[in-house]
């Protein structure tokens, strides 16, 4: 069978509804105006003033629900705008306050700034809330500025202004264990042999275009979570490849399988090369537990596993395995679990929040041009009506 070609790649990749990377333009409400109204009744001539507060806008909110697995639904909504504030009215009645937007994404989403790629905030709980734009205060009416020596304010308060901000929403799949590998290093047949995943297997590279997730159940009533990600070449951190684009599926996650195959020329070569291009994504990688698995065993006697072993790296716990036959997976759960459920794993880990440079950027994603908003905004109307004409000279009013 022979490999897919670069169009057929992106083609591929553009069908998926798996979607982890999206550009938004979002945008708070503004704030209403304060009402700059004077107070009119039968047989009172001069009420004082009387003009209510403005609502304030609507807030922008991310909601984390952990029912979804990708940001396919806002690649079709890329506009976010939450609703103004209106402005206050007579009686020092309140403006209404403009309506919330919620976003709702996955659990693991990450907000970076799409013009400056600054970290702004991340998605880590179900149902988790966080306000990612505030609406503008709501002005304040004439009425909080009548004072002794002037009883008649001809003034009131603007609200606040809106935010408007363009965003990148990038999603890192949360598990237990991340398999990382080259290319056609038996990823996908390890996840597809000890859970229910049905990932695509074929005997070319760059199989898997997309991560996956699978539930490996362990002993009974225990079970761990594992990630597949494309495979990573050398050079990934530069740009080559797929897998600079997935590895942000692995931050995340506790444990990384390393899996080398038993035929690779120099299997602790391509372990430091895979654990360079980890540590160029993101050094905080180098410091999560790693198990390396050398699979494809099955073609293996004793006599050549005992000389692979001798020249694999130290002080790294280590398996042979064969997702054909099944050999070694029982071993291979067994070392995982105590990975997952090590002490070092117990301390909820502090990762450091990379921003977004040029290697981490999804091209086709960042070029993308929003439509232009022609409505410029309004200013406060002035409505000479509000104002009675004894108002407008205190001191005529006073004499008279």
């Amino acid at each position: 069978m022979q490999p897919p070609d670069h169009n057929q790649k992106e083609e591929a990749m553009a069908e998926s509804n798996f979607i982890d990377y999206v550009k938004i333009l979002c945008r708070s409400g503004k704030g209403g105006a304060g009402s700059r109204h004077f107070h009119r009744a039968k047989y009172v001539p001069k009420g004082g003033p009387d003009g209510g507060d403005g609502g304030r806008g609507g807030h922008i909110i991310l909601k984390g629900n952990r029912h979804m697995w990708t940001l396919l639904p806002l690649r079709y909504q890329r506009h976010v705008f939450a609703t103004d504030g209106q402005s206050g009215g007579a009686g020092r009645s309140f403006g209404k306050d403009g309506e919330d937007r919620i976003i709702e994404v996955p659990v693991g989403t990450a907000v970076f700034d799409a013009d400056t790629g600054e970290f702004l905030c991340e998605i880590t709980e179900d149902g988790e809330e966080i306000k990612l734009l505030r609406g503008g205060k709501g002005g304040l009416g004439n009425w909080h500025f009548a004072t002794s020596t002037n009883r008649a304010p001809r003034y009131a308060q603007p609200g606040q202004p809106a935010i408007e901000k363009a965003v990148i929403l990038e999603l890192k799949l949360l598990g237990d264990v991340g398999l990382v590998g080259f290319p056609n290093a038996g990823k996908s047949t390890l996840l597809s042999a000890i859970s229910a995943a049905k990932p695509k297997i074929a005997d070319y590279p760059f199989t898997t275009m997309e991560p996956s997730l699978g539930i490996v159940n362990y002993r009974g009533d225990k079970s761990f979570v594992m990630a597949d990600i494309p495979g990573i070449i050398e050079g990934a951190s530069e740009g080559k490849g797929l897998g600079l684009r997935f590895l942000r599926h692995i931050e995340r996650n506790a444990v990384l399988l390393f899996m080398i195959p038993a035929d690779s020329d120099d299997i602790k070569k391509d372990y430091e090369i895979l654990l360079n291009e980890l540590k160029e994504f993101n050094p905080d990688l180098a410091d999560k537990s790693r198990v390396l698995a050398i699979s494809k065993c099955d073609m293996l006697d004793d006599e050549l596993r005992e000389e692979i072993a001798k020249e694999l790296p130290e002080d790294l716990p280590t398996v042979f395995i064969s997702a054909v036959t099944g050999q070694g997976l029982t071993e291979l759960k067994d070392l995982l679990w105590r990975e997952i459920n090590s002490e070092a794993n117990q301390v909820k880990s502090t990762m450091t929040h990379r921003n977004l440079d040029v290697r981490h950027r999804v091209e086709e994603e960042d070029d993308f041009i929003f439509r232009q908003d022609d409505s410029e905004d309004e200013d406060f109307p002035i409505n000479d009506s509000d104002w009675e004409d004894e108002f407008w000279d205190e001191e005529d009013s006073v004499n008279g």
